[in-house]
């Protein structure tokens, strides 16, 4: 008669079900990282639109300011920008 080796086949289920299981969980993750690449171009989409009429208002905004020679306007903004930039830190990383 033969003997059933317990530890070897243990060892083959306990294979075999994490592989199943791995498979389950790879299955989920690769579902939701398509998802989140969808999200991710929909979102740089939208960022570049907002990026293009932020310039395109700013460029408009300056020329109005030249055209009307308000250099008072133009310098409290620049100085509002500046500080802005300041406190996000940028200024001093291009500095340095």
């Amino acid at each position: 008669m033969m003997e059933i080796n317990w530890v070897i086949l243990g060892w083959l289920i306990d294979m075999i079900l994490n592989g199943f299981v791995w498979f389950i969980i790879a299955a989920i993750f690769l579902s939701l990282i398509d998802v989140s690449d969808t999200w991710t171009r929909k979102a740089i989409k939208f960022i570049d639109q907002v990026d293009k009429w932020i310039r395109k208002l700013i460029e408009n905004l300056f020329e109005w300011i030249q055209k009307k020679n308000l250099k008072i306007i133009s310098s409290i903004i620049l100085i509002v920008i500046f500080g802005i930039l300041a406190q996000l830190g940028i200024i001093p990383k291009l500095i340095t």
